[in-house]
């Protein structure tokens, strides 16, 4: 199985497959919060990501939508199966990944692409019944699971091609600032240890668009 990747240049550190260093980017810090509350407007999805102190790591933003599409959006929730991209996004707006949910009827896809359009990998809906889980696929094999534990509640356990717990997602975390968050307006992912690529990218990934290409199916028939 292939799990290494070649990537342009100004991606980020550990993407040559090697165990990054803790601290200081969207793909080396071991805590991402994400700030639901910082929408421009419900129509349009924009999210700021944050370290657990509350430094600006970045921003998961919707792209590529027109007026048509936003007005469908405001008035029915049929936009949740029309086709999905997202750009996360570093603090000075340069893109990182990119992320397509193709059109979907019952079960969701998100594609994973780096900014020069090469692939990273695929995160597919498993089933419809019960708590939902996601695979994580590179080139055809699975290197990873998204578990809904408590869809309501966000917890989400994040697992290796073994089953192994190496991420979680949660609306509280006792190490967060309370002063800096509160769990009416954030999620958290917690990265257990370092990981290397693509896995890292697609566990970002799937943190950082879990509430605008997967959780949103929970309104619906997926």
């Amino acid at each position: 199985m292939t799990t290494q990747s070649n990537v342009s240049s100004g991606s980020h550190p550990g993407a040559d497959g090697t165990e990054p260093t803790p601290g200081g980017t969207l793909f080396t810090e071991p805590v991402l919060v994400v700030n639901q509350k910082a929408k421009l407007i419900e129509l349009t999805n924009e999210y700021k990501v944050m370290d657990q102190n509350g430094r600006d790591l970045g921003a998961v933003v919707e792209v590529g939508q027109g007026v048509l599409r936003k007005i469908l959006r405001f008035v029915s929730s049929w936009d949740q199966f029309l086709t999905h991209r997202l750009e996360i996004r570093d603090p000075q707006g340069q893109p990182q990944l990119l992320l397509t949910r193709p059109a979907k009827i019952f079960k969701s896809r998100v594609l994973v692409a780096r900014p020069d359009g090469s692939q990273v990998g695929e995160i597919v809906q498993q089933n419809m019944i019960g708590k939902i889980n996601f695979a994580m696929n590179v080139d055809g094999h699975q290197v990873g699971a998204i578990k809904a534990e408590n869809w309501r509640a966000w917890n989400f356990a994040i697992v290796d091609h073994e089953g192994t717990e190496i991420a979680r997602i949660t609306k509280t975390w006792e190490g967060l600032a309370k002063t800096l968050f509160t769990t009416a307006d954030n999620y958290v992912l917690q990265i257990h240890r370092p990981l290397s690529e693509p896995l890292r990218s697609l566990v970002v990934a799937t943190a950082l668009t879990v509430d605008t290409a997967l959780k949103q199916d929970s309104r619906g028939l997926g």
